[in-house]
């Protein structure tokens, strides 16, 4: 029975880096096929790094990524494997997301995805022209059927393929993250292999790209649906796998992981490659003794390490003793430079500044935003100084109804809790702190790092006296549920009242949601972990009607 090995790149591209990339695939190309292997398959746009965005309008981008195929072709003429390798290709006007099958110094086959998704995070639509169905390309023999990312989701490309003789199915993609899509992957693997009775290689990318990040978690699946091959999650490998005619007979067999696991490693790997890709010297963090910021600062360890990790402490007179030693505890736990800045001279500095605008009229929102903002200036320059990259601390039911402050809070390159409720955020802190030190992505201690008292307080602001987040809010577990249906599901104010949710509290909280907009509009950038985060997924009009046109529920 004939033999072949095919290698799995599921490799970390950087979009933009045409000349790394390429270098990157040939070298991945001559290492395996000094193991033994025969073909080595790249992940979706490989030469150009994916989501390549309006970049591909850019006439010197197009030459760039056209000429990188020729010369991958060049440097691999006289290696004995070849290289199924995802680009980009133009024609005239046209655009296409390509594959090109690259052996013995020439382009034997070029194949461009033919079904271009236009959901979600993607826009492939106002970017490619999409191909014609592909049909079989004969390699050494053998029938593959090349499938680029989309076109395995849609049902009637495998089955062309299988019906026109194709003997394996070979899919590339660039499959961001988000939790269970792992799940959704695999349901559509089955669907494709009952229907073909054909084998799948499915190789994905890995790696952060701004708000995306790409899992890998590349598989084999055999024709009864069994997984035969499973790479890593969230890490770059070059493996094997050896085949006898169209079974695979030995490949790596990665364990599977739960959502708490590979949402925290998403996090860990977007921020780590945004910093690094951007040519930041580290990050810096605003530490106040509760859970998002003591969170943060983990992910950041993880991330990049301790001595990439800087800390400012800046209690005002509201700040309680708890909450300055607890984020004390949890720098030296983490091993990471922190300075406290007072800000009670800033704040008696604005006062003053302020006193023949605002007289006499009592303390408000006012005062606490200015709080806020002080500790944003502090950051800004901490981070303008040392060339630290400010990542902000907010998390998702914040974000959700505004509970933050812009130009203060809110400032800052990155967030990596952006798309992450409260209540989520407690779990991951648990999870870490349980975390005993088997996954080769995160550099931070191992261990109880986040101090018990910074999860089990009651959540606050600090920025007036005895201030709780609950004053403004109702309790996490109960907001996080209404905004949840609002804008992962899609609900109605109807649908949560029937599921038991308060009407006037929902109908407070939905109306909280839309006035945000503008706010989250001026966020920065972070990490998506779920199939709704905002800007990518969610997308709304600031300027907006609709919220005080449509009926309300009165209880």
């Amino acid at each position: 029975m004939e033999r072949t090995v095919f290698a799995l790149a599921q490799l970390n591209f950087t979009v933009g880096d045409i000349a790394g990339n390429s270098r990157k695939i040939i070298e991945a190309t001559q290492q395996a096929a000094e193991a033994g292997a025969d073909m080595v398959i790249f992940p979706e746009m490989a030469i150009t790094g994916y989501p390549a965005e309006d970049l591909l309008f850019k006439d010197v981008f197009k030459q760039a990524a056209m000429q990188a195929v020729d010369q991958i072709t060049e440097a691999l003429r006289d290696c004995s494997a070849a290289a199924l390798v995802g680009g980009y290709w133009v024609e005239g006007t046209t655009r296409y997301n390509a594959s090109f099958l690259i052996d013995g110094g020439a382009v034997l086959h070029r194949q461009y995805k033919c079904r271009l998704p236009n959901y979600g995070v993607f826009d492939e639509k106002r970017l490619f022209t999409k191909g014609p169905t592909p049909e079989p390309v004969t390699w050494r023999g053998r029938r593959l059927g090349i499938c680029i990312c989309e076109d395995i989701w849609q049902a009637e490309v495998p089955q062309y393929l299988a019906k026109q003789g194709a003997e394996l199915l070979i899919v590339q993609n660039a499959s961001p993250y988000e939790t269970g899509k792992a799940r959704d992957r695999k349901a559509t693997l089955l669907q494709a292999v009952t229907h073909t009775q054909v084998p799948i290689i499915y190789l994905n990318t890995v790696g952060g790209q701004d708000e995306l990040v790409f899992d890998g978690r590349s598989l084999i699946v055999d024709p009864q649906g069994n997984d035969v091959a499973r790479l890593a999650a969230f890490q770059e490998e070059l493996a094997l796998t050896t085949w006898e005619g169209t079974r695979c007979v030995q490949a790596p067999m990665a364990p599977l992981q739960n959502d708490m696991e590979t949402m925290y490693q998403a996090m860990v790997l977007a921020l780590r490659d945004y910093v690094q890709k951007n040519g930041f010297k580290g990050v810096v963090i605003g530490l106040s003794g509760g859970i998002d910021s003591g969170l943060t600062a983990a992910v950041a360890v993880d991330a990049l390490g301790s001595k990439a990790v800087h800390c400012l402490l800046m209690p005002s007179p509201y700040s309680s003793q708890h909450s300055v030693d607890d984020a004390l505890e949890l720098a030296e736990r983490l091993k990471i430079k922190v300075n406290t800045i007072p800000i009670n001279s800033g704040m008696q500095a604005f006062d003053t500044m302020l006193k023949p605008i605002f007289g006499d009229t009592p303390p408000d929102t006012t005062e606490e935003n200015i709080q806020a903002r002080i500790r944003g200036n502090l950051l800004m320059a901490v981070s303008n100084k040392l060339g630290f990259m400010v990542v902000t601390t907010g998390n998702k039911s914040e974000m959700s109804v505004g509970y933050s402050t812009l130009y203060g809070d809110m400032c800052g390159g990155y967030s990596v809790l952006k798309d992450v409720y409260k209540t989520t955020c407690y779990a991951l802190s648990r999870w870490r702190n349980s975390y005993t030190g088997d996954l080769p992505l995160l550099r931070g201690p191992v261990g109880s790092i986040i101090p018990e008292h910074m999860i089990t307080k009651p959540p606050s602001a600090e920025l007036r006296p005895d201030q709780k987040d609950e004053d403004s809010l109702p309790p996490y577990d109960i907001l996080d549920g209404i905004l949840q249906g609002l804008i992962e599901k899609r609900q109605s104010i109807a649908d949560l009242v029937a599921e038991g949710f308060d009407g006037a509290l929902v109908n407070q909280i939905a109306r909280m949601i839309y006035i945000a907009e503008y706010k989250r509009r001026q966020s920065p950038p972070g990490v998506k972990v779920s199939g709704m985060s905002f800007g990518r997924d969610r997308r709304y009009p600031i300027t907006n009607q609709w919220i005080w046109q449509r009926p309300t529920y009165t209880s």
